[in-house]
């Protein structure tokens, strides 16, 4: 799956190089997987604004757009959650994209409703947002590296 991942970093590099797009991380179960791979790329510095793992929810709070309530009514790994810490990375960083990532990547930490492997990804670029809620299987390493291949394949999709 790294051979998958490091492709998806390259061509995004690329792409991001020739649109002139910058953009920002907010990561939460992936711990800056998605970030690692960007950056493995040479000259991944011209597209790659801030990153930041927000993996406790004071975090999320501090450096992104999440507040308490959004928490308390729909929880860490959420829609909205991961929305905002997309939305507030990219203002925070000023970038024209700004990715989050949040999920449960187990073994331990899954409810009935919020499986292991349940992971959200959202994309915002000022006018256009995506979100996604995903489903893996796996174990704990599986699962994130699953979740960086689609937040990968969604920022490329977004900028496309």
């Amino acid at each position: 799956m790294e051979n998958n991942i490091n492709k998806l970093a390259e061509t995004l590099v690329k792409l991001l190089k020739e649109k002139n797009l910058i953009v920002s991380f907010a990561e939460s179960c992936t711990g800056g997987m998605a970030t690692a791979a960007i950056t493995s790329v040479a000259g991944s510095s011209e597209v790659l604004e801030l990153s930041i793992v927000t993996y406790a929810n004071f975090a999320k709070i501090r450096y992104t757009d999440v507040t308490q309530q959004v928490l308390d009514k729909h929880g860490a790994v959420s829609s909205e959650t991961a929305l905002l810490m997309a939305q507030g990375i990219r203002a925070t960083s000023g970038a024209d994209i700004g990715v989050g990532i949040t999920g449960i990547a187990g073994p331990d930490g899954g409810t009935d409703d919020k499986p292991v492997g349940t992971v959200y990804v959202a994309v915002d670029n000022w006018d256009r947002v995506q979100v996604k809620h995903f489903t893996f299987t796996g174990d704990r390493q599986q699962v994130r590296e699953q979740a960086v291949i689609q937040a990968l394949t969604m920022l490329g999709e977004h900028i496309q």
